[in-house]
């Protein structure tokens, strides 16, 4: 859509779609629509109230009516400013009930793509899309379509009136109008092409901003300050100068229209007076305030045609932005039919084949079983494989070949939610929303009480922990949870991991980043956790190695070796006993 959008002045289709929401706030269009008729009958009335004010009644010295024409312009002018009031506020609340439902469409959509579109997608592209695009949506309706519509009926009930009174002074206000629209035609195609540049600058400011300050630890550690600043002048200098380009344009294009406005009513004034003394008839005067009147009434209206264009050429490429990312496919597909009940815990990997990238496989055929409440170490270098295996349980991703299979059912026939759902993870990085510890284990789940939770706290050790920090349970852990420690994250991850009562517990175990305390709550969680149920474990703790009942050594995406500890450290030139030697040995002794 994206192409042929920006290559088009206007895409009907995209604004068809686009009206498609607007569909159940019907009674709400047609009364916006309703007061821009009104707004344009009630401003084209002043006018000739005006004309007849003048020729009957100030050249006609007659002060009674003349008092009466006043309160009757004055009472067209209150009807014209309710029309107006009417006009503006319910284009606006259809524009903002509009962007409501297609935010939350475009939510809703974003947080069931599968992994594989988010790694490689700008997060701060999304974010602009969620939120200054759906804004640029809104002002569609407050001052782009709804405005061009009533001005455009504006301008065609004051041609109709011109022409009706005096066609000879309309001619000279029709003989501008051409290099009106010409210039006005110009502009807009100048416009597009700079507000398109304007939104593409946007977008990349806020993704560099987003990523820095996520990344602010690895910029602050490397000295990378200035070298940022630096990148961050250059990108802020190039969303300038999209900004200026389009200040421009509008510059010289509000100075174009001004200077014919200003000389149509100079060629009013002079023909109109000329034929009033010429002809000894004082009455052409009403005829030649009101067409002053009136040409303001064309000029101004499409002088405002052309900004509010822009508005609406700049949501109409917002709009084609966010749908382009509501028409990406890149959902898992939902194959399933069967709900997942609470499994036994097989778990069998038949000949899996993966890839990230086209002809790159990470998993290259791997096969092995995980008995009911086994607990399974995958150990290997780093880029072997063992993450994928667990993307893969989840169907965070698809795989290339082979067959995925819980309790002998191919994971496929389950239904994703349910799937996920009997199956918990601990990830090596953990993530927290700025929420409290509790909405962080529950992630708001209304099934789960905050009783059941400091019953699994006491359970798995670290009661007494969360206790410890000013509200407890209640206490806010800010965004991504920087008030904690990695290894306080780490423990909070293993409560919430546990509340849920999964079949199947899936661990990126890491502890070396946490002090010997918080590994000692974790291994404790460990151990309470993964009781009585199948689990994955990568492992990076030699507790964890020697106590699980099958561990995997994976290796460029194979798995070289399978066995107990005891067993695999019997391979004299054994791939996990050179493993054990040089890593695990090391930390025994250190301990």
């Amino acid at each position: 859509m994206s192409k042929d959008t920006t290559g088009k002045s206007f895409d009907l289709n995209l604004f068809k779609r686009l009206m498609r929401y607007t569909q159940p706030y019907k009674v709400t269009f047609f009364g916006v629509a309703f007061a821009a008729l009104m707004l344009s009958f009630f401003s084209s009335v002043r006018p000739i109230i005006l004309r007849y004010t003048v020729n009957d009644y100030i050249i006609g010295k007659d002060a009674e009516s003349l008092l009466y024409f006043v309160l009757l312009m004055t009472a067209a002018l209150v009807l014209e400013v309710i029309s107006q009031l009417s006009f503006i506020y319910f284009a606006n609340w259809l524009g903002q009930s509009v962007i409501r439902d297609i935010r939350l469409k475009l939510f809703n959509h974003m947080i069931r793509f599968r992994m594989k579109y988010f790694d490689s997608s700008s997060v701060g592209i999304l974010v602009t899309r969620a939120v200054n695009d759906i804004e640029r949506i809104a002002a569609i309706f407050s001052d782009g379509l709804f405005m061009i519509v009533s001005d455009l009926l504006k301008m065609t009930v004051v041609a109709g009136v011109m022409i009706y009174f005096n066609w000879k002074l309309s001619v000279i206000i029709f003989a501008v109008l051409p290099l009106m629209l010409y210039a006005t035609r110009l502009f807009q195609k100048a416009m597009k092409k700079a507000f398109i540049e304007v939104r593409k600058e946007v977008a990349n400011l806020n993704s560099f901003v987003q990523e820095r300050l996520t990344g602010m630890k690895i910029v602050q550690l490397f000295v990378r300050e200035k070298k940022e600043y630096d990148d961050f002048v250059a990108i802020n200098e190039k969303h300038k100068t999209a900004w200026i380009n389009t200040v421009w344009y509008n510059s010289i294009f509000i100075a174009v229209v001004e200077m014919m406005a200003a000389v149509t009513t100079g060629l009013l004034v002079w023909y109109g007076g000329l034929q009033a003394v010429m002809n000894n008839d004082m009455a052409k005067l009403g005829d030649v305030f009101m067409f002053i009147m009136l040409s303001t009434m064309i000029f101004r209206p499409l002088r405002q045609i052309a900004d509010k264009f822009n508005t609406l050429q700049m949501g109409m490429v917002a709009a084609n932005r966010v749908f382009d990312v509501l028409d990406t496919q890149s959902r898992v597909e939902e194959t399933g039919t069967v709900k997942a009940g609470h499994f036994k815990g097989k778990i069998e990997f038949d000949k899996v084949r993966f890839e990230y990238v086209a002809d790159e496989e990470v998993l290259k055929g791997i096969s092995f079983t995980a008995q009911p409440g086994e607990t399974v170490a995958i150990v290997g270098a780093t880029g072997a494989g063992k993450s994928t295996i667990i993307n893969l349980l989840n169907r965070f991703y698809d795989i290339k070949a082979g067959e995925i299979r819980v309790d002998d059912q191919n994971i496929n026939d389950f239904t994703v939610e349910s799937l996920r759902n009997e199956i918990a993870i601990v990830l090596q990085d953990v993530f927290l929303f700025a929420d409290t510890i509790l909405n962080n284990i529950t992630l708001k789940n209304p099934d789960i009480s905050e009783e059941e939770v400091i019953a699994a706290a006491k359970e798995i050790g670290i009661h007494k922990f969360i206790k410890s920090l000013p509200g407890g349970y209640h206490y806010n852990v800010k965004e991504r949870g920087s008030m904690l420690s990695s290894g306080q994250r780490q423990l909070i991850a293993f409560l919430r991991a546990y509340v849920s009562d999964p079949s199947i517990l899936v661990l990126d175990e890491a502890t070396s980043s946490v002090d010997g305390h918080s590994e000692k709550l974790i291994q404790k969680a460990t151990e309470r956790v993964t009781k009585g149920r199948t689990s994955m474990v990568i492992a990076h703790r030699l507790a964890t190695v020697k106590k699980a009942d099958k561990i995997l050594v994976m290796e460029a995406g194979k798995i070289i070796e399978e066995g107990t500890h005891d067993d695999l450290l019997k391979k004299e030139d054994g791939h996990y006993r050179k493993l054990y030697e040089v890593q695990f040995m090391a930390e025994e002794e250190a301990v």
